[in-house]
């Protein structure tokens, strides 16, 4: 095999871990935490949570990259601590939903906020109707964006970094500029005090005491999934360690960097939304005052509360904000997430095809793979649902990698380890404990999802078998 050339700096691999973080989610997922939560104060302590476990877990990831900086990341990780059947389970989940379902998801918000610009792509629009299925020009106009993205990563790395590099940066801009924008015209409202009035001591209109204590903890349980999905992909730089430079120095500083940035823009933008939004509304409320962040036409609270300032014609500036945002968080979840499933088939364990490189020294096929069922998952209609039932999953394989540390400090304490686990055994523990304990919540309050990715991931057991025995026999 044909050797990659290692192209990306400590700045393409923070571009990649904060562009693969940044999607729609942040302009969207705060109205329903606001319902579920009823209160401001615990809707931002739900993103400052979000980020601060979020990044124990980059902290605590930077030991695994700097002691195995191959491509593969994470499958690689949970292949040397814990055997190939659990990295192979972990790689089924990823390629089955987790990196597809969400390039599906990406990639149909885009088509969504390009329809306020070309109304032709709107999903009412049906092009294909039979039955109960159909397909609209949204689904096509995201599928075309997936095989777009693929295809200029098919032609080098430098594509991906530069698509990477300008999107990124453009977005991480537009953030801050919302915030600024927040905090100028914040004195022309009274929003933030009386959003904030009381708020600590308050969930849904109930005073919190040692008797709603537990409605308080799984509200914030259920509430913390919107966070916690808006956050993720942090992970993804892991992937393609191979065509990174000094990697074990990159990885955990792009890590660190990274996730630290876009935990800082997150907060920062609610309380944008908070200092131009009444917290709570009415579901029957005629304008963006009067239906507040809670009740916000589609969920749209970015576009809310710049509606507040620019009028009507914030519409189109928040959907040409998130058009560039879904477009540059799929160009960095395509060009990682095949590189997984490069490694996968390395080992024998994915489509042998999906382990060789082109002429561009990039994996074609593995894109390809992965740009076809991310397609499927597009059309189906079905992504949405895919993606509730593996948030679960998503924390059960983040909790067994940042295990595989104390197995690894224990099994190889001699091995070179460039960068060690901030604040271990602590930061690591304490992730696995917060992480475990959203798991518990979701087992007790969302069980259908979360059984159904648990039932996901079984699927990959039997499976895994097959490709073990497949390479056994050849």
């Amino acid at each position: 095999m044909e050797k990659q050339t290692q192209k990306l700096n400590l700045f393409d691999t923070i571009m990649i871990v904060s562009g693969s973080m940044i999607g729609s989610g942040i302009f969207i997922v705060s109205a329903d935490m606001m319902r579920v939560l009823g209160s401001p104060f615990w809707v931002l302590m739900c993103w400052i949570i979000s980020g601060v476990i979020t990044l124990f877990a980059a902290l605590s990831y930077g030991e695994l990259a700097g002691m195995m900086p191959n491509a593969g990341g994470q499958f690689i990780y949970l292949k040397r601590a814990f055997g190939k059947l659990t990295a192979f389970v972990y790689g089924w989940t990823v390629f089955t939903v987790i990196q597809t379902g969400v390039i599906a998801a990406v990639a149909v918000a885009f088509a969504k906020f390009m329809a306020v610009f070309f109304t032709v792509f709107d999903d009412k629009n049906i092009v294909i109707s039979i039955s109960n299925f159909s397909i609209s020009t949204t689904q096509l106009l995201g599928v075309s964006s997936i095989l777009f993205l693929t295809y200029l990563n098919t032609l080098g790395i430098n594509n991906g970094k530069i698509i990477q590099r300008v999107f990124t940066t453009t977005k991480i801009i537009a953030l801050f500029a919302i915030i600024l924008i927040g905090i100028f015209f914040a004195r022309k409202y009274n929003f933030w005090e009386n959003n904030m009035k009381l708020s600590f001591f308050e969930i849904n209109n109930t005073a919190v005491n040692s008797s709603s204590i537990n409605l308080l903890l799984s509200a914030l349980g259920v509430a913390l999934i919107g966070a916690l999905f808006s956050s993720d992909a942090w992970n993804n730089v892991t992937f393609i360690a191979g065509e990174i430079k000094n990697p074990q120095k990159n990885i955990p500083l792009g890590l660190l960097i990274g996730v630290l940035i876009v935990t800082v823009l997150y907060v920062l933008a609610n309380v944008a939304y908070f200092m131009l939004l009444p917290a709570m509304g009415s579901i029957n409320g005629q304008t963006i005052l009067d239906r507040g962040i809670a009740f916000a036409q589609n969920d749209r609270v970015g576009t809310a509360a710049m509606g507040a300032v620019f009028g009507n014609i914030s519409v189109y500036i928040m959907a040409a904000l998130i058009v560039i945002s879904t477009f540059g968080c799929n160009n960095g979840l395509i060009l990682s997430g095949a590189r997984l499933f490069h490694s996968m088939a390395n080992e024998g364990l994915f489509f042998k095809q999906a382990g060789v490189l082109n002429k561009n020294n990039v994996p074609a096929k593995a894109l390809w793979i992965q740009a076809f069922w991310a397609s499927i998952l597009c059309l189906s209609g079905s992504y949405g649902s895919l993606l509730d039932y593996c948030t679960f999953a998503s924390l059960v394989f983040y909790i067994v990698t940042i295990s595989a540390i104390f197995y690894l400090r224990k099994k190889e304490p001699n091995t070179l380890r460039p960068y060690k686990a901030f604040g271990y055994p602590i930061i690591p523990a304490l992730y696995i404990l917060i992480a475990g304990f959203i798991c518990v919540d979701l087992l007790i309050f969302k069980p259908q999802n979360t059984f159904l990715g648990l039932a996901i991931m079984a699927i990959g057991i039997p499976i895994y078998y097959f490709f073990n025995k497949k390479n056994v026999t050849t």
